[in-house]
């Protein structure tokens, strides 16, 4: 199957290898475009400010009910606005055992074309 349309580009963070830039190709591009999404909060990019994800908005929330539903809801709504390569199955989130401040958000995604289903946790800290 050609994946070529999914994207080849730089990796996140940017690594070098024998004097060359390393790529990132077809589903791992789209696993750091998610990730990138993610770390990136509403205004911290200067020429596209609505580009991110609300969720930084919550940094100093109490680990609550509350907090945990409007993580969700901001996950999913950068990932359906900014990332048009994937359908969203779920976003779920919840606080982590071994740290209280900290949220582990994970987001099921299928890539359209592909049918491939992946899984991404990210660790969100609310302190």
């Amino acid at each position: 199957m050609n994946t070529n349309f999914l994207g080849v580009g730089w990796t996140s963070p940017v690594k070098v290898e024998n004097n060359q830039i390393v790529m990132a190709h077809y589903e791992e591009c789209v696993r750091q475009s998610i990730w990138m999404i993610l770390s990136t909060a509403r205004g911290e990019r200067l020429m596209r400010p609505d580009f991110g994800c609300g969720i930084h908005d919550l940094v100093f929330a109490n680990n609550s009910a509350g907090t945990i539903g409007t993580a969700i809801d901001e996950v999913r709504q950068a990932l359906i606005q900014w990332e048009p390569r994937i359908d969203v199955l779920d976003v779920d989130a919840s606080p982590d055992p071994k740290q209280p401040n900290r949220l582990l958000i994970q987001v099921n995604y299928q890539v359209r074309t592909t049918n491939n289903r992946f899984n991404l946790v990210y660790p969100f800290y609310l302190s």
